[in-house]
């Protein structure tokens, strides 16, 4: 009796769990099934995980097992966790009514890049407010646009700026977190008011650019960015030769 019942127990394990190839749906063998678990993982559309597989490698991994993934993708795309927010061609200003103006002229790509470098630089010296100094390592850190490439020729890097920073407006509690956006400090509200001005002033055509966010920073005296720029060797002559030369910044910019 025992020996016929092995035997039977070893032809049923045998029927029920051989290659799942060998098999018809919706029957599986456990290595599949197991398989199946692995393969949801592979699946092109994971749900939370850290890795990710190329779908064809899903795909060879089942045909192996024989059984095919069924795994739906999902209605939405997934975002990043880091993704970008949308950027408006209007920096902050403190005239509420040129944001239902028309008539003024926007700002640069590179100029609302700067501005958002200008943001990360404050967070990285950990300060609660963006400042001068900030948007002025925030043309720095852009790097593409003419007043960066003016700085660089005259001096002015990053890493100087920076150290000048921390020696006038010191240095920031370690522990300290800065804001996702920190709100701008007075004389950077006007620096950047300021360059929307002098552009409105002069009736210009295109976009107001670093350039005029340079010599507004030089043109809030006793600002901090100010101050920077004359202690790394700026003075009147050489922003005169900065203003002179907006008219290429802007046949640049529009390339």
């Amino acid at each position: 009796m025992a020996a016929q019942m092995l035997s039977t127990a070893t032809s049923f394990s045998a029927k029920t769990f051989t290659r799942s190839s060998q098999l018809e749906p919706p029957y599986l063998s456990p290595s599949a099934i197991k398989s199946d678990a692995i393969a949801t993982l592979c699946s092109s559309h994971p749900l939370n995980r850290s890795f990710q597989f190329k779908p064809e490698t899903s795909k060879s991994f089942a045909r192996t097992w024989g059984f095919k993934c069924t795994r739906q993708p999902l209605l939405h795309p997934l975002r990043s966790r880091r993704g970008h927010q949308p950027v408006l061609m209007m920096l902050p200003t403190a005239n509420p009514e040129r944001a239902s103006s028309g008539k003024l002229p926007k700002w640069s790509a590179r100029a609302v890049k700067s501005f958002s470098m200008a943001e990360c630089e404050a967070r990285k010296m950990r300060y609660p407010t963006t400042g001068t100094e900030a948007l002025l390592m925030g043309i720095l850190t852009e790097g593409t646009s003419y007043a960066s490439k003016f700085l660089w020729a005259n001096g002015v890097t990053l890493f100087k700026v920076r150290d000048e920073s921390v020696k006038l407006v010191g240095k920031s509690n370690p522990l300290f977190t800065s804001p996702e956006r920190p709100p701008l400090t007075e004389s950077a509200q006007k620096a950047l008011d300021w360059a929307v001005d002098e552009k409105t002033k002069l009736g210009e055509s295109g976009e107001v650019t670093t350039t005029h966010m340079l010599l507004a920073i030089w043109a809030e005296k006793g600002s901090t960015g100010q101050q920077i720029l004359a202690n790394l060797g700026i003075d009147d002559k050489k922003a005169k030769e900065l203003a002179e030369s907006i008219k290429e910044e802007v046949a640049v910019s529009s390339k």
